[in-house]
């Protein structure tokens, strides 16, 4: 019987579904407390994932769901810099 190789899930932090890891996006808290969009998906730090949609950042904001994710207050040009970070996607 072949193996199957499982596809590892998250959960995006604005729209609360799951999908597969490689289809989200990771913003992770670095050691040093700076928020930032994690392009490799392997920084160091305490992560929360999202999709690559405006609206689902701007629903994790709304309920503040990125900042319990994180365990950290995100400032609003932290926010700022997430959204052209997601436009660039």
């Amino acid at each position: 019987m072949p193996r199957v190789k499982k596809i590892p899930l998250r959960k995006c932090v604005g729209c609360q579904e799951m999908k597969p890891k490689k289809e989200l996006i990771r913003i992770v808290r670095t050691p040093e407390n700076r928020v930032e969009v994690d392009h490799t998906g392997k920084r160091a730090g305490r992560g929360a994932y999202i999709c690559p949609d405006p609206n689902c950042l701007q629903q994790a904001v709304k309920a503040r769901r990125l900042e319990k994710a994180l365990q950290n207050p995100i400032a609003p040009e932290v926010i700022e810099s997430l959204r052209q970070g997601l436009a660039k996607q």
